[in-house]
């Protein structure tokens, strides 16, 4: 029996949908950086990850969906998405390498 076209099977590496491949899903170490306000306190809390996503972008954009948001994407030389993130007043910032 075949799936309905509104659902997505995941085989192996990649996601088939209606019968045609999408983008290969990737894997990245990211690392969550949450910046300290307080005065003369630059410590900052680090959250070092490894995610599967064929979209860093979306993956942010679902992350802080509850929260009005603004950011800023960097693509590096060597391939490392960072994304500086304003949120509720608070800068954070989210780098993806890929594994």
């Amino acid at each position: 029996m075949r799936d309905s076209p509104e659902t997505a099977v995941r085989t192996g590496s990649r996601t088939e949908e209606c019968g045609k491949e999408d983008k290969a899903v990737k894997s990245y170490e990211t690392v969550w950086e949450i910046f300290n306000q307080c005065p003369n306190n630059q410590m900052r809390d680090v959250f070092i990850d490894e995610i599967e996503t064929d979209d860093p972008e979306e993956f942010i954009r679902e992350k802080f969906r509850d929260k009005e948001m603004t950011y800023e994407k960097t693509v590096q030389k060597d391939g490392t998405i960072i994304f500086d993130i304003i949120t509720s007043g608070i800068h954070q910032r989210y780098s993806f390498t890929e594994c």
